[in-house]
C-alpha cells in the first residue's frame, strides 16, 4: 500500500511539471525582457513580451503585450503607447505620455502614478503612496529588529549581577517614626 501511494504521488507530480511546461509557453508573449540594475528600453516600433526589472527604470517607446513588473525603479511609456497587460511598481513612479494607456490593473506600493492628459488606466488601480508605502516595505524588517532587541534585552537583564552592598552600606531602612 505504501508503495503505491509513493508511485500514485510520483506521477502526479510528474504531471504537474509537464503541464506546467506547456502553460508556460502558452502564456508567452515572445520577446519577454528581465534585468537587474539596467535600464529596460522597448525601442521605437518594437514590440516585447513581459518586462521585469529590479534596481532599474523601464521606458517604453513601443509597445508591451505582455506585464510589466519593477521594483525599486520607475516605468515612463511614450505618448501613444501602451501596455497591454497588468503592472506592478514597488518603491517607483508610472509616467504615462498624452495618450498612451495600460489595460490591464495597476498596482504602485510606495509610489505615485503620473498620468497626463488623455493617457488612461483600463484595469483597476490601487496605489499606496509614500510615506505609508515605505512604511510597509519596512515593516517585516522593523519586526525582526524588534525581536532580536527583546532577545539582547532579555538575556543582558538575566545575566546582569546587582552589586552587594557590605554590610553599614546602601539602602537604610526609614528610622521608626517618633510619637
Amino acid at each position: 500500500m505504501r508503495r503505491q501511494f509513493g508511485g500514485t504521488l510520483l506521477s502526479a507530480a510528474l504531471i504537474v511539471l509537464l503541464t506546467q511546461a506547456a502553460f508556460a509557453k502558452e502564456r508567452s508573449h515572445g520577446d519577454d525582457r528581465a534585468s537587474f540594475g539596467s535600464e529596460i528600453v522597448v525601442a521605437e516600433g518594437e514590440r516585447a513580451g513581459d518586462v521585469a526589472c529590479a534596481f532599474c527604470s523601464v521606458h517604453i517607446h513601443g509597445d508591451v503585450t505582455g506585464d510589466v513588473a519593477v521594483a525599486f525603479g520607475s516605468v515612463t511609456v511614450d505618448p501613444g503607447h501602451s501596455i497591454a497587460g497588468d503592472t506592478a511598481i514597488v518603491a517607483g513612479n508610472l509616467n504615462l505620455g498624452e495618450g498612451s494607456r495600460v489595460d490591464g490593473d495597476l498596482a504602485i506600493l510606495a509610489g505615485e502614478a503620473l498620468v497626463a492628459e488623455g493617457a488612461g488606466i483600463h484595469g483597476s488601480r490601487s496605489i499606496i503612496p509614500q510615506p505609508l508605502g515605505t512604511l510597509i516595505l519596512l515593516a517585516p524588517l522593523l519586526i525582526v529588529i524588534g525581536i532580536v532587541w527583546l532577545v539582547v534585552y532579555f538575556v543582558r537583564r538575566n545575566r546582569y549581577q546587582f552589586p552587594a552592598y557590605p554590610q553599614g552600606q546602601g539602602i537604610h531602612p526609614p528610622p521608626p517614626a517618633r510619637r
